[in-house]
């Protein structure tokens, strides 16, 4: 196989209890939509620490940050929990925690979805609204599968990605991401001002959408997420592969 015609894409699963240890989950609609941009995608568990994570991506061109369940922001120093918070396994979230670090100081193009956005506003300086019926009093509903339109913000690479300023999403959250770090800028919002979208403008690909793209109908402006992700990996793997120093 050439790693430089189908590069290589890590997919975060959920962790799940069972009965003599806890199950990687993973909704195969990640890895379909990573297929049919041309990617090989490969499921990683929530297992090991940062040495391991640092091996993982050394050999993968490109990671897809799948959706989850709530950050638990007092096991990170940063908020006291909402009564309606249900975290992920606290494995779970500490290796995606040092995953997300490891893969921004390597510059690997990233796609994060829902959880997997959120996530880079824990990590990079950002901040989450817990519960958005709280937080935003008579904001529209989020959770379950809900259908409602973004508008993509002008001049961002998520603009140029989708080639639309308007994209028909599909939405099941509850928290979302309510300010982002100084490295970060808003790619896109709903009409209701919440932040759908946001993306690295210093990186070559690291964009996150609050929204479920795989759950879109095939052929949609939404693949353009996937094939975009594994188009950036392929160029980061033909640098590396045939850069002077190898």
């Amino acid at each position: 196989m050439n790693r430089v015609e189908h590069p290589l894409i890590a997919i975060n699963g959920e962790m799940v209890p069972g009965k003599t240890a806890a199950r990687l989950s993973l909704n195969n609609l990640y890895a379909d939509a990573v297929l049919r941009a041309g990617g090989v995608p490969i499921a990683i568990p929530p297992v090991g620490g940062p040495r391991d994570i640092a091996r993982l991506l050394a050999n993968v061109d490109g990671v897809v940050l799948g959706g989850g369940d709530d950050f638990d922001l007092e096991r990170l120093g940063l908020a006291k929990n909402h009564p309606s918070v249900q975290p992920v396994m606290p494995a779970k979230q500490d290796f995606d925690v040092e995953l997300v670090r490891a893969a921004l100081e390597r510059k690997l193009p990233i796609l994060g979805i829902c959880y997997g956005m959120q996530i880079f506003a824990v990590v990079d300086g950002g901040s989450l609204h817990q519960h958005i019926p709280d937080d935003r009093p008579g904001a529209r509903e989020h959770r379950g599968n809900v259908l409602h339109a973004v508008e993509v913000l002008a001049g961002t690479k998520l603009a140029a990605i989708v080639e639309t300023r308007e994209l028909e999403t599909v939405s099941s959250h509850h928290q979302a991401v309510a300010t982002v770090g100084a490295k970060w800028r808003v790619g896109a919002r709903d009409d209701q001002g919440l932040i759908e979208a946001i993306e690295r403008p210093d990186l070559p690909f690291c964009v996150g959408v609050q929204w479920h793209p795989e759950r879109s109908p095939q052929g949609s402006a939404h693949d353009r997420l996937f094939r975009a992700l594994v188009g950036a990996a392929g160029v980061a793997r033909s640098r590396e592969l045939f850069s002077p120093a190898r």
